[in-house]
C-alpha cells in the first residue's frame, strides 16, 4: 500500500497527538515535530514515527506531528491510523490495525 493522498489522526487534546502523512515523490521522509516536552522527548517521539513508518513501508512522506504529551503506543497508533486513512484503501475493514506494533 502507498499513500494517495493526506491521512490525519489523533486530536490536540492533553497525552494526545495529531499526525499527518502527505504523499510526496522525491523518495525521502520530511519529518516535522511540534511538542510541548520536546526538548524531553523529542528524539525518542521521532524514532517511534520512523520506526513505525518503516514497519509500514512508507518511504517518502511528508509527516506532520503535532504532539501535546502522548505515550509510544498512542504515537504508533495515530501514524498508522494516518497511513490506512492516506492510502484510501478499500479491504472492507481487514486492516492488519496493531498486528506488529512493537
Amino acid at each position: 500500500m502507498e499513500l494517495k493522498a493526506a491521512g490525519t489522526a489523533g486530536t490536540l487534546e492533553s497525552s494526545d497527538v495529531m499526525v499527518t502523512l502527505e504523499p510526496t515523490a522525491d523518495g525521502k521522509i520530511d519529518f516535522s515535530l511540534e511538542s510541548s516536552v520536546i526538548n524531553q522527548y523529542g528524539r525518542q517521539i521521532r524514532a517511534t514515527v520512523l520506526e513505525t513508518l518503516e514497519r509500514l513501508g512508507v518511504n517518502s512522506a511528508k509527516v506532520i506531528v503535532n504532539d501535546h504529551g502522548a505515550l509510544d503506543c498512542t504515537i504508533k497508533a495515530r501514524v498508522e491510523c494516518a497511513f490506512y486513512r492516506g492510502c484510501q484503501c478499500d479491504m472492507d475493514g481487514k486492516f492488519d490495525w496493531g498486528g506488529v506494533i512493537r
